[in-house]
């Protein structure tokens, strides 16, 4: 074996160790996020029965008659204003927003670590089930 072919192998042997060792970060990071993005939604979820419960100790529900939320609760605009009151049903409403965002932040980490990588098919891939995401939370249709 000449050096020329042992300087090849080593280059790759070290291009391989880096590319796997981005993929590790990358994979800590994305973990990250979803840890992050679940234990904050608890957090604040749990915040908000706390807030709830003391400022209602009496039960409110009439179990013999259904009742949906109430419809400041039904838009963003409204829990963004209930939260800012400090209201324990805005506040749940926001954690449970927390929580259903934590995949798609997920989905938007992907796209930006396969741009970085320059996987362009897994870009692609990405951005098409991000567009899927949005879509189906924001046009009202179910």
């Amino acid at each position: 074996m000449n050096a020329q072919s042992t300087g090849q192998t080593n280059t790759e042997q070290t291009n391989l160790q880096a590319h796997l060792q981005m993929d590790k970060r990358v994979d800590q990071l994305m973990g990250l996020v979803l840890r992050s993005g679940v234990l904050i939604a608890a957090a604040t979820v749990a915040i908000g029965g706390i807030v709830f419960v003391a400022r209602h100790p009496e039960p409110l529900t009439n179990y013999h008659v259904f009742q949906g939320e109430p419809a400041e609760l039904r838009t963003m605009k409204g829990i963004f204003a209930e939260v800012l009151a400090f209201h324990g049903r805005g506040l749940i409403q926001l954690g449970l927003l927390l929580l259903i965002a934590t995949p798609v932040a997920r989905v938007a980490f992907s796209v930006g670590a396969f741009l970085y990588e320059r996987d362009w098919k897994y870009v692609a891939v990405s951005v098409l089930v991000l567009a899927l995401l949005f879509y189906s939370l924001f046009s009202g249709h179910s």
